[in-house]
C-alpha cells in the first residue's frame, strides 16, 4: 500500500533530498494521517461513551490532536520548501524541524493532561461499562495505528523525519492499553484504568520527549553525520596534491540543506594557480557527491623537509599521549637564538578533560623532554566540531 500511494502521488520519489519532493512527501503523510485520525477520532469516542472508560476518552481526545499534528506537519513541510530569498539565503529547511517540534509539545501536552486525568480516576476510580463494539473499535484502532505507524515509519526512512511515526506508535500504545485494562475489568473486576492511564501517560511523555530531543539536537547544532565526515575526507585526500585535511565545519539549514568548510593542507613549493584550480574542483566534486556548499581553505605545509616531517612526527606521537584523541595541524619550525620553536594547531575533542591551558601546558612539557632541544612550543587550541578518522 506504502509503495502504490508514493508511486502515485510523489514524482520524482527516490530524490528525498530534494524540497519539492520533500514537500509532497509531507503532503502525503498530512492528508492520510488527517484523514484515519478523523475517522478513529469517532469511533474511540464512541468507544469511551459506551464504556465510561477515562482512559478510552482520553486516548479518543488525543486523536484529534494528532489530525492536528498532521496538519502541522503538512504545512511544515510546504513552508520548508519556499526557495531561498533576500531575508533567508540558505532557505526555509529548518521549519520542517520546528514543525517536528511542535508535535513533540502537542505528544508532551497530551501526556501531561493523561497523568491529571489518571489521577482523579485513581482518587476516584468508577465503574468501567464493557461492550464488545467498544472492544472491536479500539481492536480495529490499534490495527490502522499500527498501519499509520509502518506507513510514516517508511515515509521517515526515505527522507529522514519521525515525528509523525512516534506520534502513530505512542497511539498505538496508549490504545493497547486502554483495551487492556477495559479487558481486565470485565473479567477480574479490577478497576485499573486511572492505573493504566498513568502506564500510558508515562510512555506518551517519553515518546514526546524522544521526538523533541530529535528535533532540537539539529537546531542547536548537532555533531554531523560520522559516515559523512569519512566520505568528505575521503574524497578531498583522494586527490594526491592535498596531504591533509582538518577545521572541518558542517553547518545543517535542513534536510537536503547544509554547508560545509574546511582547511586542506598542500605542499608549500607547489604552484598556487594549480593547487587553486584543484581546490576549486574538489568543492564542486563535493557539492555533485554530498548536495552541499564547499569552502576550503588552502593551509601551506612543508612536506619536502626531512627535519621538519621527523619532528612533526614527534609531537604528533606526544600529543597522543596526552589524549589519544589529540590530533596537530598547521605545523611549523623556525630558528630562535638559542632554541627552535615549534608552532602548530592542535585540535582537542570537547570530552577532553583538561582546559586549553592545561593542554598547552602538558605539551610544552613534553616538548621540552626532546631531545635536540632546547623547543619552544607556539600552541593555538582547535576544538573539534567534527571528529576525524585517522585518513
Amino acid at each position: 500500500m506504502t509503495n502504490w500511494l508514493v508511486k502515485t502521488f510523489i514524482r520524482d520519489a527516490g530524490n528525498g533530498e530534494d524540497p519539492a519532493v520533500r514537500q509532497r512527501y509531507g503532503l502525503l503523510s498530512g492528508i492520510v494521517g488527517i484523514l484515519l485520525n478523523l475517522c478513529l477520532s469517532a469511533g474511540k469516542f464512541l468507544a469511551g461513551v459506551l464504556t465510561g472508560s477515562i482512559a478510552v476518552t482520553r486516548v479518543a481526545s488525543n486523536t484529534p490532536s494528532a489530525a492536528g499534528s498532521s496538519v502541522v506537519t503538512l504545512a511544515g513541510f510546504h513552508m520548508a520548501a519556499k526557495k531561498a530569498d533576500d531575508d533567508h539565503p540558505f532557505g526555509h529547511g529548518r521549519i520542517e524541524y520546528l514543525s517536528g517540534l511542535v508535535v513533540a509539545v502537542a505528544i508532551l501536552l497530551v501526556g501531561l493532561e493523561l497523568v491529571k486525568s489518571s489521577l482523579e480516576k485513581i482518587l476516584a476510580p468508577e465503574a468501567v461499562s464493557f461492550s464488545w463494539l467498544s472492544v472491536g473499535i479500539l481492536l480495529a484502532s490499534i490495527l490502522v495505528k499500527l498501519w499509520m505507524a509502518a506507513f510514516n515509519k517508511d515515509l521517515s526512512r526515505r527522507i529522514g523525519s519521525a515525528a509523525t511515526a512516534t506520534d502513530s506508535l505512542s497511539d498505538v500504545v496508549a490504545t493497547s492499553a486502554v483495551l487492556l485494562s477495559t479487558l481486565v475489568g470485565r473479567f477480574s473486576g479490577l478497576r485499573i484504568d486511572g492505573w493504566v492511564g498513568i502506564l500510558v501517560a508515562a510512555f506518551i511523555l517519553r515518546a514526546g520527549w524522544g521526538a523533541a530531543k530529535d528535533t532540537l539536537d539539529p537546531l542547536l547544532g548537532q555533531s554531523p553525520d560520522p559516515s559523512l565526515v569519512q566520505g568528505v575526507q575521503e574524497t578531498v585526500l583522494s586527490h594526491p596534491e592535498i596531504t591533509g585535511i582538518h577545521d572541518l565545519v558542517i553547518h545543517d539549514y535542513g534536510p537536503g540543506r547544509s554547508m560545509m568548510s574546511l582547511h586542506a593542507e598542500v605542499p608549500m613549493d607547489a604552484d598556487v594557480l594549480e593547487v587553486h584550480d584543484i581546490i576549486d574542483n574538489v568543492e564542486r566534486e563535493l557539492k555533485e557527491k554530498f548536495h552541499t556548499e564547499a569552502v576550503i581553505h588552502m593551509d601551506p605545509i612543508a612536506t619536502h623537509d626531512p627535519a621538519v616531517n621527523a619532528m612533526r612526527g614527534q609531537v604528533a606521537g606526544l600529543v597522543r599521549e596526552i589524549d589519544p584523541a589529540i590530533t596537530i595541524h598547521d605545523f611549523r619550525m623556525t630558528a630562535g637564538p638559542d632554541h627552535q620553536n615549534l608552532i602548530f594547531d592542535t585540535v582537542v575533542p570537547y570530552q577532553c578533560a583538561l582546559t586549553d591551558e592545561e593542554v598547552k601546558a602538558a605539551i610544552a612539557q613534553k616538548a621540552g623532554e626532546l631531545e635536540g632541544g632546547p623547543y619552544f612550543t607556539v600552541v593555538s587550541i582547535d576544538r573539534a566540531y567534527a571528529e576525524m578518522p585517522e585518513p
